[in-house]
Order: structure tokens, then sequence, then C-alpha cells
């Protein structure tokens, strides 16, 4: 069945409310810190208050007298006992040599790399018992100078070493594109265009802090992890295989409801192995909450980045040849899937929707005195956009072209298209999502509200963004090629009851998405069946087939393919059941509707006869075919698929402070087959958010010399809120993906992507008049006055 034909089945594209919402909204949900278990005791981290020291010692005796406390772990304890936390993806140097990999222990052994590193672990019966004990700790440490910023590093200016595997504290230097072909394309240009520019780096903060609960059973010898994770088969593997060396069979993880993860619940961190590993240590179930602090200092962080990029045209305003070079900053360790951002996930993206030639790309990645920093909503893409993005837009003021004309005469507009940075778009449309875009934003009268904002004192300003990106993390040779120490498929298991209800098993985990109405409506779609027929399962590895997790926006895509995959299976032999009950050929046998029928005939049996045939075996001979209607498939890509957008941004600026105001935003996507247009909105909405939040308020900062976190709190860090937007106005177009069964190309990260360039080019648009050529994000009210008072002294 192809995209096309699944598209107008019923139950797709219907904007059913989620299944999920109920139990949410009424306070029913189960997560992780809701879960208390028998003999569950409590545990706290100490946590280095020095960014870069060595420990010289941990003194835990006052602190074990004290009342309710059941033991004391450090990096003694672990030191030569287990492996450290693995990275999931190996990046070589153009040479050919391995990335530095240092190890990352679990509690620190010798030395603290950034503030909030887990010096010890307390375990007591109460949460304040734990508190009170951790407060009683003595460690002693020898303060050692720190490097913190990107750019210190990669000066190598420092003198600091945070790892002796990597003495000059750079994990690796990559590169991709033919650079010799960009050099010459270079200095035969008509016109180069160059710009400098800072990708912030961003503290994720989910609603729903992480939580674990690390569970041993004497009696079976078995494991049992209770945790806010994105990817459940993926954290038990990375756990148990390269961690504490225990069999797979041993260890189950449970992710039960969790309260946003937006990447940074994908990673195994420290804190679940700390747990998983003391619990039979004590013989006892141990709880961690993390307070909002800890998630601060210790959640992964993301973007980070400080780039140069230059593209060369020809007099027209052709793009000839992009190169970029870039330095990222990857904190302390290597988390899970670091050095994949700043490279596979964000090199492979510059391309963007134009035919640029050429491109070549030069990325730097360092060590500092920070937490990791690794995959946050988009992980890559965003930072490839936003640099493409600006520099598109400064091209088209250099050359006096209108933002949406430079964009126009550099759109690619045939389809398969290989870019000169390794990716192949199967298909898209990007000047219909532009044309629909200027129509929604109303461009033809932006020259009246300019003139509008003017006449009260007001700068405007109009931002245009045209981004895609690569979605459906996948395929596995693909990715294994280039570094991916594990497969990108995904697994669906459908299991048919009796009665005809169904229950789906999928290794996709949803933390926010719907999965359990927009899976339901494909296989009701699919099978013919009320939607409320199907149960969705997830999130425990105890129950669901090995899948690979959620994130980069693969669940229907990946997720929901390996599903449709397991129905073909499912239909073919159901097929063989109505054909015996109507006595006919197999391959006479149509289903469609919920109906098998015999071509010709007007004979026909519905779905629900068939499924309970199944489990009747006197109904037909069990020498042709085995009881029940249950299969399992797997399903691993071809390609990514590739969403695509164009986002047009208006912005008012007080020229007296400097504050920005997003007056109007219009978002128009293609993801392909839209399953649930209102969660599909939803997604949009929430991506724009946090895009809007990065452009305009977000900063997470470092004290440059101490390496103290500056921006610790809700006090010091601005998140965004509803008052900080307009309505927003959606569409799509839809250009089905070619290589998926669904046609659909993922939309959870798109509105974190195509925003902030959107954004701050219309603050710069705005400024332009008073001479401000550029500032890094985020454009808060002090960035831009400082800029206007700047360029007023010149």
């Amino acid at each position: 069945m192809g995209a096309s034909d699944f598209s107008n089945l019923p139950h797709i594209g219907e904007a059913l409310r989620r299944k999920e919402d109920y139990r949410f909204l009424t306070g029913a949900g189960n997560y992780t810190d809701d879960i208390t278990l028998a003999n569950q005791s409590h545990a706290v981290f100490v946590r280095s208050p020095h960014a870069h020291a060595v420990i010289k010692s941990v003194d835990t005796a006052e602190a074990l007298k004290m009342p309710g406390v059941v033991g004391i772990f450090s990096g003694k304890d672990i030191e030569g006992k287990m492996g450290g936390l693995p990275c999931g993806w190996l990046i070589n140097n153009p040479d050919g040599t391995p990335m530095k990999e240092p190890m990352h222990p679990i509690l620190a052994i010798h030395k603290v790399r950034y503030v909030g590193d887990h010096v010890a672990m307390v375990v007591a019966e109460t949460v304040e018992q734990a508190k009170n004990a951790a407060e009683a700790v003595v460690v002693d440490y020898d303060v050692l100078p720190a490097v913190v910023s990107v750019a210190d590093a990669a000066k190598k200016a420092s003198g600091v070493t945070l790892h002796d595997e990597a003495p000059d504290n750079q994990c690796y230097k990559w590169a991709l594109g033919d650079k010799a072909a960009v050099d010459a394309a270079f200095a035969n240009a008509a016109h180069v265009t160059k710009l400098d520019l800072v990708n912030n780096r961003l503290i994720p903060n989910p609603i729903e802090p992480r939580v674990a609960i690390g569970s041993y059973s004497r009696g079976t010898d078995d494991y049992t992890l209770y945790v806010s994770n994105q990817n459940p088969h993926v954290e038990r593997l990375l756990m148990t295989a390269f961690v504490l060396g225990l069999p797979e069979h041993k260890v189950r993880v449970i992710a039960p409801d969790v309260g946003g993860g937006f990447g940074s619940k994908i990673f195994l961190y420290a804190e679940d192995v700390c747990l998983t590993w003391a619990a039979k240590q004590l013989n006892r179930n141990i709880k961690w909450t993390a307070e909002r602090s800890e998630c601060f200092l210790s959640d992964a962080h993301g973007r980070d980045h400080v780039s140069h990029a230059e593209m060369a045209m020809d007099k027209d305003g052709k793009f000839l040849a992009m190169r970029v070079h870039t330095d990222a900053n990857l904190g302390a360790y290597l988390s899970t899937f670091s050095t994949a951002v700043p490279t596979i996930l964000y090199a492979t993206l510059l391309a963007g929707q134009y035919t640029t030639p050429q491109i070549y790309v030069e990325v730097d990645a360092w060590f500092t005195n920070t937490a990791p920093v690794d995959a946050y909503r988009g992980a890559g893409r965003p930072e490839a956009t936003y640099l493409l993005e600006r520099l598109v837009s400064r091209c088209a003021w250099e050359m006096n072209l209108g933002q949406d004309e430079i964009r126009k005469r550099n759109f690619i507009t045939t389809f398969p298209y290989q870019t000169p940075v390794a990716l192949q778009y199967d298909t898209g449309d990007f000047h219909a999502c532009m044309d629909k875009a200027r129509v929604l934003a109303d461009v033809d009268g932006y020259a009246q509200r300019k003139s509008a904002s003017e006449a009260a004192g007001k700068l405007r300003g109009i931002g245009y963004s045209s981004y895609i990106e690569a979605c459906g993390i996948a395929p596995s040779n693909i990715a294994g090629a280039l570094g991916a120490r594990a497969g990108l498929f995904e697994c669906g298991e459908i299991r048919v009851h009796p009665t005809g209800s169904v229950t789906v098993f999928t290794g996709s985990h949803s933390h926010g998405q719907g999965h359990e109405t927009t899976f339901a409506q494909v296989v009701a779609a699919r099978l013919g069946i009320p939607v409320d027929n199907v149960d969705v399962v997830h999130g425990d590895t105890g129950r669901v087939p090995f899948g690979m997790g959620t994130y980069g926006s693969r669940s229907i895509s990946v997720g929901g393919a390996a599903i449709m995959k397991a129905l073909d299976k499912i239909e073919t032999k159901a097929k063989k059941i109505a054909a015996h009950l109507m006595e006919a050929s197999d391959a006479d046998i149509e289903f469609a509707n919920g109906e098998f029928t015999v071509k010709g005939t007007d004979k026909k049996i519905p779905f629900g006869q068939v499924a309970l045939t199944a489990y009747v075996p006197h109904n037909y001979p069990l020498d042709k075919l085995e009881p029940g209607l249950n299969e399992t498939a797997f399903y691993d890509p071809t390609n990514f698929t590739f969403p695509g957008g164009t986002y047009i941004c208006e912005v008012e600026v007080d020229k007296q402070t400097g504050e920005v105001r997003v007056d109007r935003f219009t978002a128009v996507d293609d993801f392909g087959t839209i399953i649930n247009p209102m969660i599909v909105e939803g997604q949009v909405h929430g991506g724009l958010v946090q895009g809007i939040g990065q452009a305009l308020l977000e900063n997470c900062v470092y004290d440059n010399e101490t390496g103290q976190l500056l921006t610790g709190s809700f006090m010091d860090y601005a998140m965004p809120r509803a008052g900080d937007f307009p309505q927003f106005k959606l569409d799509t177009v839809c250009t089905p993906c070619t290589h998926n069964p669904l046609g659909t190309k993922g939309c959870g990260e798109a509105g974190a992507i195509g925003s902030p360039p959107a954004v701050i080019n219309a603050v710069l648009d705005a400024l332009a008049p008073l001479g401000v050529k550029d500032f890094d994000m985020p454009a808060s009210a002090s960035r831009v006055w400082e800029a206007m008072q700047a360029a007023a002294s010149h």
C-alpha cells in the first residue's frame, strides 16, 4: 500500500483528541516520581563546587554515623570495577585516527571537571536524612584553573588540561566536502559574504526533572531501573554492555510517563548507573529525584558553537560555494551522542534548501570545564539552519536583494537532489512553502505595518528562514559508516486479540508526542476498526521488543513504518484465514475498510470474525496455518526524511529600551503525510516557543574564570512564557516521503530549527537603519540596546 493510498484512509488526517490526555489532565499519569517501592531508600549526590580540581580525599566517617544513613559511595568504591559512561558515536579525524575518548566515571575518580560533577552518593531512609548526611561528607579539593569558553579552548591559551588523553583539550578535528573545489569557487566569485556567529548554550528544562529508581531482586539476581528516559532499550544496552558488564536479560528498564525530554533524556546518565549498581550493594530499592538546581548543573546542555561562515556568489546572487569553520563545545565529558551533533547532524544539513554546488566544513570539538553538551531539540540541525539562514539573509542585504528573492533564486527545484555534503533529498517543494508563507504572513501589507510602527516610535523588521532537516535518524548502514555504534532501526509488534481489538508494542517512546493516539490512528485506519480498540504499549524493555527509542523526529516515520510492516504480515495471514472461510483462493481476497471480500463476488466477512477464527483452530486446517494473529516487524529506513518549510517573523523593537516584541510569526511546513493535524500543530507550537526562546531569552552562562554556572536557576535563566508570543499562523504543504509506507517526514523539531534565524533576521532588519550590523543570540533588551548605542557612537 503506497503513501498516497494510505493518506486517504479513515482516521488519517483526522484531528482526534489525544487518548492520553484524560489521564494527564486528571492527575492520573504515572511518572517515575509517583512510584514508591517497598524497602525504598533515597539518594542524594554530593556534587563538585569547583569546575576543575583534584580530589585529595573524601571523608565519609561522620556522615555514615548520621541517622538513617544506609551507605555512601565515592570514586574509590567503583574504581577498577566498571567501565565509564560510553559515547555512542565514533568520529574520526581527517587522517583516520579516532577521536580522543577519555573515561567518564559514574563517580569522579581523582578529579572533578565541572561544577556539578558527581563526587559521592549518599543513601538514607529519607531524602532529608540523605541531604543532611551529604552536607557532612568532607571533600578536600586542590583547585585547578579552568577553561570554560569554547573560544578559549580553541585558542589553546589556557594552559589547562582536563584529560591526560587530550592534552590540548581537543577531542577531534573533522571535515566534510571538497576544499580545493570550494577555494577555487571563492577565487572566481563576484561577491563574498562573511559572518561570525555564536550559537548560544541552552539548558533543556523539561517540566519533569530527571528521576530514577534502582531496584534489585536477590532471589532472581535481576535489576530493574525505573527512569524518566526517551529510549529505555538503548539505556539498558549502554549500561549493561559498557558500564556494569551485566547480561541484558538481567536488567529491565521501565520508562513510564515522561514529562518532556527535548533530547535531554536520551542519554545514559551517571545517576542511573549509580542507583542500579548500589541497589545490589545495599539490597535496597533506591530513588533519586533531581531538584531543579541539579538539572541546571548536570542535565546535558545544548548548542554552544562558535562559527565563521562565508558564501561565494556570482553577480546575480547565485550561490557558488560555502565554507564554514565551527568550534564546538562538548563540555567536560563525552555524552551519549554528543560527538555526532556538531558533525553528522550539523554539517550534512548546511546545503539547506539551496543548490550551492560546493561546500566545505571543518569542525573542531573541544573539552571544557562545563556540563556535557549533547542533543537538544533538533540536535545539530538548528545550529546548521541558524548559520545558513543568517548567512543567506546577510547575502541578500549585501547584494541589495530581498530576503525572499535570494532564497527563491537558489532553491532546489528538481528531486531527488544530491547535496555536496552527503545527503540526498528525495522530495520537496520549497517554492510552494515560500509562496504560501508570504500570503499567510501578508507580506504585501508589511510596508504599511512598518510605517505604523515608525509613527508609534518603534522599529519594525521582517525576517525569513527557509529550513530543511534530516529526520527519522537512519539508515543503520549509513549511520554505521559515519560512526554510529548501534543500529537505528525500529520495531513494532501487533497483537490481535480474539475479539478483534489490538495491542501495539513499539520500541518508540512517547514523552509528549501523542503516540498512543497517532499510532492507534495508523493501526485503526489500516484494519478498519475503531481507534478506541487499539492500545499502544511502550517504554518497558520487559514488555516491548528491542527498539531504538524516540529522538530526531523518527517516531512515526521509523516506528510507524515498523508497525505498518507488521500490519502487512497480519493482513497476509488474515487473508489466508478469510480465504478458507469463504472457500476462495488467497489471491482473490481483498481487504479494505475492515472487511475481507472475494473479488467479483458479494462474499465478505469482517475483520473481527477473522480474528476470532485465528484463535479457534477447528475453523481451519492446522497443518496449513498456526493459530493466533500476532506479528513483529523491524524497519530500517533507506534514507532520512526531509521536512522543510519557510518561516516569516515580524518584530517591533523599542528604540528607548531595546525590547524586542514578536508581533507576527508565520510557519509553513512540509511534513509529508500528516496523521493527526492537531498533534502536529501542537508540536510546531512547542518547537516555535523553544526556538524563539533561544533567539530572545535563553542563555546559559558560566563565569569565564571560575567555571561557576551563573544562570543556575529561573531567576537568571529566562524561560519563554505565553505572553512573549503572538498567535502563530500555521499551514502546511504536502510532498509525501517517497521511501516509507506512510509518506510521513516528522514534525517534532521543525519549529525549534526554523525559528531562531527568522527572529534574529527580523531584529537585524529592524535595526539596519541605525547601522547595527550584527549581534549574537539572545536578542535580549540589554544586548539590543547596547548594539544600538555602539552603532550610534560610530
